[in-house]
């Protein structure tokens, strides 16, 4: 049986994210081993591409990529290291009104030598969440993580989360991990969002985990008082709160990189990190757009501006390729 290069990804990711060895998985889905070490090797080098079949016809090359264009990409790439493959395609889409896909981006970057050795960890988890929120404000993860600060200790980070939207409403660096802290982090959170100074049918239902601060009388009161309901996870069970424990690994992997010598400087990163994931970072879960596009409504405007620049961009590459079609035909029929 033939299959497509997307029907080939998703095996590869149903593969990684298999409960099973990957043996009994490949037994369950009809597939050997060798097959799927070819695509699995294939997909390493070359990405999805990688993943098409080699024996088809030559390809078409009238969307073929300009090489100015080519070099915006390298330029976007060596000016924004930090981006992904994903995160350059949709940057490019968005800011430079042209269309390039993120299969192109990876594949250009690849030539270039400036994509590294993936790594790819074969995590077991749900592809979604069982009972996922529809609009903003219905549900908020917190959760704490820490840092430590050179010859001050150890310090927590309490963080909001909206759920649906991935938008952090509130953090707060705190020296412990008290009930009283996650209140105050809570009162950022009410008074940024406003949602006291409104009437709302249905209130934010705050997540959590089993912690000592989360099960506190302390701070069911407080939940009491605000009109917050209150749902804690199953005890190990960290998917419950995956996007937030994603988040914080995220931020972490950017925070970690230096070293701190007092609280007011990892605040600091911490405020720019915020900043930088609310407003800047294409976030693939919610469809690669930013946390506060999703928070705000703009995802619709944003896909369909999307969809007419890749029209555009298409349409232009065809005519391009159709006036170079026709100048060679005018060359070979009056030779000078």
């Amino acid at each position: 049986m033939k299959y497509t290069s997307g029907e080939k990804y998703e095996i590869i990711r149903m593969v990684e994210s298999s409960d099973l060895s990957v043996r009994r998985t490949l037994q369950q889905i009809d597939i050997s081993k060798s097959t799927f070490y070819d695509w699995y090797g294939r997909y390493c080098e070359d990405g999805i591409e990688g993943l098409k079949d080699r024996k088809r016809t030559p390809k078409q090359f009238w969307n073929a990529i300009p090489e100015s264009e080519k070099d915006k990409i390298v330029d976007v790439a060596l000016q924004f290291p930090e981006k992904s493959c994903r995160e350059i395609a949709f940057s490019i889409t968005d800011q430079e009104g042209y269309f390039v896909s993120e299969s192109s981006v990876y594949r250009i970057l690849k030539a270039k030598n400036l994509i590294p050795e993936p790594v790819y960890a074969v995590i077991s988890a749900k592809d979604a969440f069982q009972h996922p929120t529809s609009r903003i404000h219905e549900l908020w993860q917190t959760d704490f993580t820490y840092f430590k600060i050179l010859c001050w200790g150890w310090y927590y980070l309490s963080t909001i989360m909206d759920d649906y939207s991935r938008y952090i409403l509130a953090w707060k660096l705190c020296s412990s991990m008290t009930a009283e802290d996650v209140k105050a982090t809570l009162d950022l959170a009410i008074e940024k969002t406003g949602v006291n100074n409104v009437r709302l049918k249905r209130r934010p239902r705050l997540l959590s985990d089993n912690g000592p601060c989360y099960i506190s009388s302390s701070l069911r009161d407080y939940l009491e008082e605000n009109n917050l309901t209150h749902t804690r996870g199953r005890p190990f069970h960290p998917m419950t709160q995956g996007k937030i424990e994603r988040y914080h690994r995220s931020m972490k992997n950017i925070i970690l990189l230096d070293k701190y010598y007092s609280p007011s400087e990892l605040e600091y990163q911490i405020e720019k990190w915020v900043e930088y994931y609310n407003d800047q970072r294409y976030h693939e879960a919610i469809g690669n757009v930013t946390p506060k596009d999703k928070y705000l409504g703009l995802e619709t405007k944003i896909f369909t501006r999307r969809a007419q620049i890749k029209e555009r961009t298409m349409n232009n590459r065809l005519q391009q390729y159709r006036q170079k079609q026709l100048a060679h035909c005018e060359m070979v029929s009056n030779p000078v």
